[in-house]
């Protein structure tokens, strides 16, 4: 348990200086600048390659016999195509209101029109920030903090236990955005109050990706849904509640069905065996 607790600090550490601005590199433009991303891009990129080592190095011998590295990981061909879809799918009945929010103020011909237009995917790659919310910062926290973190964390915890505990690690690793507000002197009480929200819903997606991983044992879904999560955003609830009313009663009911949906449908879908998953049991 030691070693896994001093896993957790590490990781931590990591995603720490990773983001933190004036880190070690020293920088002093905003999180934003493209200079930054850059250099937080190469950061992740030496995060990832060490990760691994700690499931080769505080492996129990038990889970080093039961798969090999990469299946530990998740990063396996078998139940490949249920993993690429079915879990991309349950997440967007989850976010079946702001989906719909999001066709009342631009019509779904509209929308469909520009997710098909090489042109919209072409300014999209060259625009830095969308290279770290949509591919790096998906990428790189998906692996460490579930398919390097989980499969040790699983070797002295129940699968149940572990959803909510190592989700946890990955809200407070969000935490230093804090000292990003201090420093632009935001207010105390503003810090706090967003910092603590901040916390909350990337500890409650945690848990959700968690268990995406228990249950699927693949990596590539955590991968998508966060990308997915992240380009869809928070649901704009403000906005809801200022539309007419028969525009709100609408979108307040797709909001209440897609979570209801999602919840019915969230053990079917992941089923372990449309995954070929024989290494996790939730």
């Amino acid at each position: 348990m030691a070693v896994v607790c001093a896993y957790k600090i590490f990781t931590n550490f990591i995603v720490y200086i990773t983001h933190y601005r004036d880190g070690i590199w020293l920088n002093k433009q905003p999180k934003d600048h493209p200079s930054t991303i850059k250099k937080r891009c190469i950061s992740v990129f030496f995060m990832t390659l060490i990760s691994p080592f700690f499931i080769l190095i505080f492996g129990n011998d038990e889970t080093k016999n039961k798969a090999s590295l990469w299946e530990l990981m998740g990063i396996r061909s078998e139940g490949f195509l249920a993993s690429l879809f079915l879990p991309l799918i349950l997440t967007a009945i989850l976010f079946l209101g702001p989906i719909v929010q999001s066709h009342q103020n631009s019509s779904y011909a509209h929308t469909l029109q520009m997710y098909c237009d090489p042109r919209y995917w072409y300014s999209s790659a060259q625009n830095p920030i969308w290279w770290r919310n949509q591919v790096v910062a998906p990428f790189s926290e998906e692996f460490t903090f579930r398919a390097c973190m989980l499969p040790l964390l699983l070797q002295c915890m129940t699968p149940g236990k572990v959803i909510f505990v190592a989700p946890l690690f990955f809200g407070v690793a969000h935490l230093h955005h804090a000292v990003e507000r201090m420093s632009l002197r935001m207010d105390l009480t503003s810090v706090v109050i967003i910092s603590c929200f901040q916390f909350c819903y990337t500890s409650i997606f945690g848990f959700y990706s968690a268990f995406l991983f228990i249950r699927t044992g693949h990596f590539l879904p955590l991968f998508a849904v966060h990308a997915f999560c992240n380009h869809m955003g928070l649901p704009e609830l403000k906005e809801v509640f200022s539309k007419p009313e028969a525009i709100r009663n609408k979108l307040l009911a797709a909001h209440v069905a897609g979570l209801v949906a999602w919840y019915f449908l969230l053990y079917p879908l992941t089923e372990p065996t449309y995954y070929s998953n024989t290494l996790y049991v939730l």
